[in-house]
């Protein structure tokens, strides 16, 4: 079962989404096995988890990370993707990562982000969305969707608002092809990048560090800069994982889900 819990920073965890809260620094850590992948309720549990410390005053600053022993995060279910039966199911579990985007959107903290292996589909969403990314050398980046026919309606407006949409469509018209970690850099996806895991972790666990000490406000008033012009995605996200939802029965698509995962 996934659970939303207190759990110590960086010692490894099987599944879940884990917070541990210390200094005005909320570590959210999430894993799975296979790939760190979302299942809608890991999904529901990560937006929970950044609701509750957006709320809570005694933090200030956000560290998202996952479990390191795997990717970063490999986007979507496929056995959830596969069990989706009609137009309404699809939009439903496409809704989890458009909630989750929009709240790492609204929350007052800023989210610096762990990026320490391979980002693919809603994963390169979440890294888009977090308002600073720190990355090990070894970290790439793909949007598998358009092969897959689906296409990454949901988290496109948050790559785009990062990279630009030259850059975007690089990404989403090459979904058979991993971005390295340099690229990520060059077009802004990624904030710094590190030659190895522990030193990128620091170097998060610095930047977090370092974020907390100023003053929440003037914090929480910049992240509003940061964000400007983007409160339509409250409407045009939920627009977004229809069309993903309707896309998905599309018996191309449910061929290739269904080859890809034979394929493991």
């Amino acid at each position: 079962m996934l659970y939303y819990n207190k759990y110590m920073g960086n010692q490894k965890i099987s599944e879940g989404v884990h917070v541990h809260n210390e200094n005005a620094v909320a570590a959210i850590t999430f894993a799975h096995p296979k790939h760190n992948c979302f299942p809608q309720d890991q999904l529901r549990a990560l937006t929970a988890a950044i609701d509750t410390c957006a709320k809570d005053d005694a933090v200030h600053v956000i560290l998202l990370q996952s479990d390191p022993s795997k990717a970063f995060c490999a986007g979507a279910s496929f056995d959830e993707l596969l069990a989706v039966k009609t137009p309404e199911q699809g939009k439903t579990f496409f809704m989890g990562f458009a909630n989750l985007i929009n709240a790492m959107r609204t929350c007052t903290k800023p989210i610096v982000g762990r990026i320490h292996g391979k980002a693919i589909g809603g994963g390169v969403g979440i890294v888009a969305a977090c308002d600073y990314a720190i990355a090990t050398q070894s970290a790439q980046v793909r949007l598998s969707e358009l092969a897959i026919g689906i296409g990454p309606f949901v988290i496109a407006p948050a790559v785009e608002r990062k990279i630009g949409t030259a850059a975007l469509a690089s990404l989403a018209l090459q979904p058979k092809q991993w971005k390295s970690a340099n690229c990520a850099l060059q077009h802004g996806l990624f904030t710094e990048v590190f030659d190895d895991f522990d030193a990128a972790n620091n170097a998060a666990i610095a930047k977090a560090t370092q974020l907390a000490s100023f003053a929440p406000e003037a914090v929480a008033e910049f992240k509003k800069t940061l964000w400007a012009n983007t409160d339509h995605w409250a409407e045009l996200l939920p627009k977004n994982a229809e069309i993903s939802g309707r896309l998905l029965l599309l018996p191309q698509t449910q061929a290739t889900l269904k080859q890809l995962k034979s394929n493991g």
